[in-house]
C-alpha cells in the first residue's frame, strides 16, 4: 500500500510507503509553528498551533511530478531544512541539514488521501504530542506515547542504517540538499514567532 502526496495546486506529486513510518506525532514547537506562518497557507497548523508530522525513512518517499518546484528554507544557519512546494507553499517535510541521517518528518498537509485512509495506515493524529508547553492552547501531554514514539524513530533510523539506505528525495547522491536552503534573518524569524496562529 502507498499513500499519495500532492501539493495544494497539484504540481508536486509523489508517494509514501506507510509501512516504513517510524511514528506519527503532532509537534507544538515554536519552530514548526514559525514554518507554518512562513508558508501562510491554511491547514498546516491545528487550533493549538501544532503540525501533524509522520517520521519516516526517506527511502520510503518519492516524488513523481514537480520536483523542480521543491524548495527549502531554514529558520537558522544550523536549523532543520524545511521543504515545501514553491508553487503553492504546501509544506512537504523536515530533514536534518545533511542527507546522511535516514529521517524525514513528512507534514501530513501534503497527503492527498482522505483523513480516513491516512489514519487507517498511520494511526490517528494526536495520539502522540510533543513540545506541548509551546502550544498556543491547552494540549494534554502524552509521555508514554512520546517515549514509545522516540524509540520507534531510533529503531527505524538504526534499521535504515543497517540496510545502508542512502536515497532521499531531498538530497543528491552525495548527501547535498537538492536546493540551496533559504536561511531567514533573525528579524524575520522573530516576526514569525510573534505572528498569529
Amino acid at each position: 500500500m502507498t499513500l499519495q502526496l500532492q501539493c495544494r495546486c497539484g504540481t508536486v506529486k509523489g508517494q509514501l510507503e506507510p509501512a516504513r513510518a517510524y511514528t506519527r506525532a503532532t509537534c507544538y514547537c515554536k519552530d514548526c509553528r514559525s514554518f507554518g506562518r512562513f508558508l501562510a497557507v491554511p491547514g498546516v497548523l491545528d487550533a493549538a498551533g501544532g503540525t501533524d508530522i509522520v517520521a519516516i525513512a526517506p527511502a520510503a518517499v518519492r516524488f513523481t511530478d514537480g520536483v523542480e518546484r521543491i524548495e527549502c528554507m531554514s529558520l537558522s544557519p544550523n536549523g532543520l531544512l524545511r521543504w515545501y512546494a514553491s508553487c503553492c507553499r504546501t509544506p512537504l517535510g523536515n530533514t536534518p541539514r545533511e542527507g546522511k541521517l535516514p529521517y524525514v518528518g513528512m507534514v501530513t498537509a501534503c497527503f492527498a488521501d482522505s483523513a480516513q485512509v491516512v489514519d487507517a495506515a498511520l494511526g490517528p493524529p494526536g495520539r502522540t504530542v510533543i513540545n506541548t508547553p509551546s502550544a498556543t492552547a491547552p494540549v494534554k501531554s502524552t509521555p508514554l506515547a512520546f517515549v514509545t514514539g522516540g524509540l520507534g524513530i531510533l529503531a527505524g533510523i538504526i534499521g535504515a542504517r543497517l540496510r545502508r539506505e542512502r536515497s532521499s528525495p531531498f538530497f543528491d547522491a552525495n548527501g547535498r540538499p537538492l536546493r540551496e536552503p533559504h536561511v531567514i534573518s533573525r528579524e524575520e524569524r522573530a516576526a514569525l514567532e510573534r505572528g498569529p496562529v
